[in-house]
């Protein structure tokens, strides 16, 4: 059925008037729709009901590995990046024996879709890493269908620490920090295996974060070597708890996802032309939050997504920040509040207190749904066509003109067989999600009779089963 445009603060929305083709935007005409088939603004968020395999993939995750998984590394002493390669019962190498062990026997479901990798390289002295150390990156990649490639990254880190960053030897049990995230990705590669996907999903532990995000900045640099096509990552740090012991009210239904604004690898130029004509907003990280919104709602997870428009918790990181790194769309899940009596600290009970991460605070109900939220948003990134590429926004005014009122965009063609087409969606400056879609047709270009000066525009694609895309936001034409 189709619905009226929303009205705006001047009164209902303009009327489109478009056209499209394959052509470059600057050279295509305007031309006036005719008003019974003129492109009609819709809003941006379709609904749609999910898709009974995603449906029974969400049902499918068990609370119950969870809470085995995250028990089974708190037994491994300490996990510190330090501690011992070697000890077949305690430490970093032992922890890391058991995940690949892990991922072998899921990859051993898939029917040959899934390899599993050890990622090893050794880290030169460093801020935290006194001597060269060994860090072991776990890798389980789901190959999908797509050409070319693109990935979706998912990863928790394995490494654990107590108070005193470089002490490898105190017991480390780091149930929540980050045995939660750890037992989440292995959940999620264990329903993912069994299944196929247009787009490939990678499922890792990396090591090394407490010390400075060692093992997943190794990760990422070797996927951006590779020319690896990385359209969305989220590390799981912290996503063991819903309640902070603190005498707060417990939030057992709430993740938060952090999301960086001007993005880690931004240039100079790239500042300056945001300063012109904004996009602060609009990085692919912000898009990447939204489109997660959108595709894991409560109803569908039993999870409310938090979006927090900051790169991390104040002043600080986790492995999301190296895929940022490198330029690549990443976020990162954690728990509603933290108590920071149960991280980075000694398991010692103190004035009747208790300190150290143990498995008594980690809520495996509430770890579980962060995977459904996790499961939602992978399935939905790896099914939908890509994010467009290569979009742009013309600048260019008529000859003896300053300026025009048209909005002319162009893209590069998606890929995939199966592409129904593109939407433009568009918002307010001051709105934090998109309102408004208009759906252009299988084309490359379009000019829209509305003003760029007052909105922003963002562009993606729709397969022929109604998948969206995230969206891509406009560069400036040179």
């Amino acid at each position: 059925m189709e619905t009226e445009p929303a009205s705006g603060p001047a009164g209902p929305s303009r009327r489109a008037f478009l056209s499209a083709s394959a052509a470059a935007a600057v050279v295509v005409p305007v031309v006036a729709a005719d008003p019974a088939s003129a492109a009609i603004a819709r809003p941006a968020r379709a609904s749609r009901a999910p898709a009974p395999d995603l449906v029974k993939l969400l049902g499918q995750i068990d609370q119950d590995r969870i809470h085995a998984t995250i028990l089974r590394l708190t037994q491994f002493g300490t996990r510190h990046t330090a501690s011992s390669q070697t000890d077949p019962v305690r430490g970093i190498g032992a922890a890391t024996a058991w995940v690949t062990g892990q991922f072998q026997d899921i990859a051993a479901t898939s029917g040959g879709r899934m390899t599993v990798a050890e990622q090893t390289f050794v880290q030169p002295v460093a801020s935290n890493i006194p001597v060269p150390t060994t860090i072991t990156n776990v890798i389980a990649t789901l190959q999908g269908t797509a050409s070319p490639e693109r990935f979706y990254v998912v990863t928790g880190h394995l490494d654990s620490r107590v108070t005193n960053v470089l002490d490898f030897t105190s017991d480390a049990p780091g149930a929540d920090d980050d045995a939660s995230g750890v037992a989440l990705v292995l959940e999620l590669a264990r329903v993912f295996a069994t299944r196929e996907f247009p787009g490939t999903l990678v499922f890792a532990t990396v090591a090394g974060e407490e010390q400075g995000l060692y093992g997943s900045t190794h990760m990422a640099a070797q996927m951006a070597a590779a020319g690896a096509d990385v359209q969305g990552m989220f590390s799981n740090d912290i996503v063991g708890a819903s309640q902070a012991f603190d005498g707060t009210r417990p939030d057992p239904f709430t993740v938060r996802l952090f999301l960086e604004g001007i993005p880690t690898a931004v240039t100079a130029n790239e500042i300056s032309i945001m300063q012109s004509v904004g996009g602060e907003n609009d990085g692919l990280s912000r898009q990447l939050g939204r489109f997660v919104q959108e595709v894991a709602p409560r109803s569908l997870t039993g999870m409310d997504v938090r979006l927090i428009w900051r790169r991390d918790r104040y002043l600080r990181a986790s492995d999301h920040v190296a895929f940022q790194g490198q330029g690549y769309a990443a976020a990162r899940f954690t728990e509603p509040r933290e108590n920071f009596d149960h991280e980075h600290q000694n398991t010692q009970v103190v004035n009747g207190v208790q300190f150290g991460d143990l498995i008594e605070f980690v809520d495996f109900a509430f770890t579980a749904r962060v995977a459904r939220v996790n499961a939602a948003a992978l399935w939905a990134l790896a099914t939908a066509p890509s994010t467009p590429k290569g979009l742009v926004i013309h600048t260019t005014p008529p000859p003896t003109l300053a300026g025009t009122n048209l909005t002319m965009l162009s893209w590069t063609a998606n890929p995939e067989a199966d592409l129904a087409g593109y939407e433009v969606v568009s918002r307010e400056t001051t709105s934090p999600d998109w309102t408004q879609t208009i759906a252009v047709g299988n084309v490359t270009s379009v000019t829209l009779d509305i003003s760029k000066d007052n909105v922003q525009f963002g562009v993606r694609a729709v397969d022929q089963a109604g998948h969206r895309s995230p969206v891509a936001f406009p560069q400036v034409a040179a």
